[in-house]
């Protein structure tokens, strides 16, 4: 799906969205309501309301890019049972989503992030 070799995080928005926005209503959700620089390069995950259709917001280094995805027959999980907060997710986790998987959110499906000795030191 969205190929790198550097990590990335994935902030799946809490609330359904009305995904009719394009680059610039996604960008607006992304830095007034989740808080976060929309040019980092992580990815930020929106969900309509009766979740069969998804966007992915990501800056590729040239430009905002916006994968969409629509379900022929179910429902993406649901990511916004916590109460609002927002959710990280990996990139493993959001090829998970994507293709319809269930357990997204509601068990652990990766590893906690690994930091490596020399990064903590400093």
């Amino acid at each position: 799906m969205i190929g790198s070799t550097r990590s990335l995080a994935v902030w799946a928005y809490p609330g359904p969205v009305d995904l009719r926005k394009g680059y610039d209503g996604l960008s607006a959700i992304v830095v007034g309501k989740l808080k976060k620089n929309v040019l980092s390069g992580d990815c930020f995950l929106f969900t309509n309301r009766t979740r069969t259709r998804s966007k992915v917001l990501v800056w590729d280094g040239t430009g905002l890019v916006i994968y969409q995805k629509r379900l022929e027959q179910g429902h993406f999980a649901q990511l916004w049972r916590r109460g609002g907060e927002v959710i990280e997710l990996t990139m493993s986790e959001l090829s998970l989503f994507l293709e319809g998987c269930q357990w997204v959110e509601t068990i652990s499906l990766s590893p906690q992030r690994f930091i490596p000795q020399a990064a903590r030191a400093t």
